[in-house]
């Protein structure tokens, strides 16, 4: 009988939650305010993991600084995260900005405006009916 999750999507779901605490209460940095992890990917050998986060600012420059900080920290989290987990392997972090959200954000706004623009169009059409019955 197959088994429900992989063990790999066990693991990933672990250092998810385990990454969004340590990033929460001991990185420090100003620069990673409001960092969220959306994802973690980790390969079937465990050598790697994919981390996928997201930021409150949208500006490029802003968002390459923070990968640049968390980068820099991987170290630093993946010594933590050996503390927690108590895994024989520890995996190599590797944080990815993730755009899903932003995407999210930029298709909803479309929708919207493809709505608005429908209603007013409609309104329009209305107002043209009701003069020319006049």
């Amino acid at each position: 009988m197959a088994r429900e999750y992989a063990r790999t999507d066990r693991v990933g779901q672990q250092i998810q939650k385990e990454i969004a605490v340590i990033l929460m209460r001991e990185i420090k940095d100003p620069r990673l305010s409001m960092t969220t992890v959306s994802a973690v990917e980790v390969t079937r050998d465990l050598a790697y993991a994919k981390i996928f986060v997201t930021f409150i600012q949208d500006s490029p420059e802003e968002i390459k600084a923070s990968i640049e900080v968390l980068t820099e920290a991987e170290g630093y989290i993946r010594s933590l995260l050996a503390k927690r987990l108590r895994a024989r392997i520890m995996p190599h972090l590797r944080f990815v900005y993730d755009q899903s959200m932003a995407e999210g954000v930029r298709m909803s706004a479309l929708v919207d405006q493809a709505v608005a623009s429908d209603k007013n169009s409609d309104n329009e059409d209305d107002i043209t009916e009701s003069e020319q019955d006049k």
